[in-house]
């Protein structure tokens, strides 16, 4: 029973990690991808983790920054947090379709957002679908060409899917990531302590059975007590075959 406990714990401390994959392409916003990495790495202490995740070993910003990326595009697939950055070469990005195809997203396991020409990514992969989006005013009619709905916000979230627009907007995803988290990580931490609680109340349940055949044998064993001759007691053969006494 203490393993099932212990299993538990490491079961709801997995459930309080975050692995999030801040997507930077060629060309990228520093502010998109650099404030966003920031914020939610200052919550390192509690198990998360913020990474660049690229499809080259290097990228190089809008301003002329190169960083080496932490991890591959292919991180996005298994990260708990997924954040779509903009950058200068967005447009020719969405229509690389074997790169995009690199990404296999799923706002069922995955929360997923995006800003400015981070936007039309999203839109490409069907991330979107009719939820109405924000970006900013230059990818705006690249998005709507996408079948998307824009909205005159800086900011729209509806379930596990946000979006956001303005060079600034980093920070309204960070936040959102925060706040999110914080109710996946609870149905996780619950659902695996159920699972746990589960496995406990079968040892349970077996232990208690374990009881109740020893204590109907003991009172077999009693019943079958019978005075032998000359005044002495002894015991009888148990029918059970769990456990016999020996012969007086």
């Amino acid at each position: 029973m203490r393993a099932g406990l212990g299993a538990a714990r490491r079961s709801a401390r997995e459930a309080r990690r975050m692995k999030i994959a801040i997507l930077t392409f060629d060309g990228f916003n520093e502010l998109d991808s650099f404030i966003a990495l920031g914020l939610l790495n200052r919550l390192g202490a509690q198990g998360w983790k913020a990474e660049i995740a690229s499809p080259t070993s290097h990228v190089t910003s809008m301003n002329g920054v190169t960083v080496q990326a932490q991890r591959p595009l292919e991180f996005a697939n298994e990260a708990d947090a997924v954040i779509f950055g903009s950058g200068i070469y967005t447009r020719a990005i969405a229509e690389n379709s074997q790169l995009l195809d690199r990404l296999q997203l799923d706002p069922l396991r995955q929360l997923i957002g995006g800003q400015c020409s981070g936007v039309l990514l999203m839109a490409r992969l069907g991330l979107i679908g009719d939820l109405p989006a924000c970006t900013d005013l230059v990818t705006k009619p690249w998005v709507v060409q996408a079948g998307v709905r824009v909205v005159d916000a800086p900011f729209h979230a509806r379930g596990p899917v946000a979006t956001a627009g303005g060079c600034l907007a980093s920070q309204y995803l960070a936040a959102w990531v925060m706040a999110q988290a914080r109710r996946l990580r609870r149905r996780r931490a619950g659902a695996a302590l159920r699972r746990a609680g589960g496995r406990e109340g079968r040892l349970r349940r077996a232990a208690a059975a374990g009881g109740a055949a020893v204590r109907g044998c003991t009172r077999r064993l009693n019943a079958a007590r019978r005075p032998a001759p000359g005044g002495a007691w002894r015991l009888g053969r148990c029918s059970t075959p769990c456990n016999r006494a020996p012969r007086g």
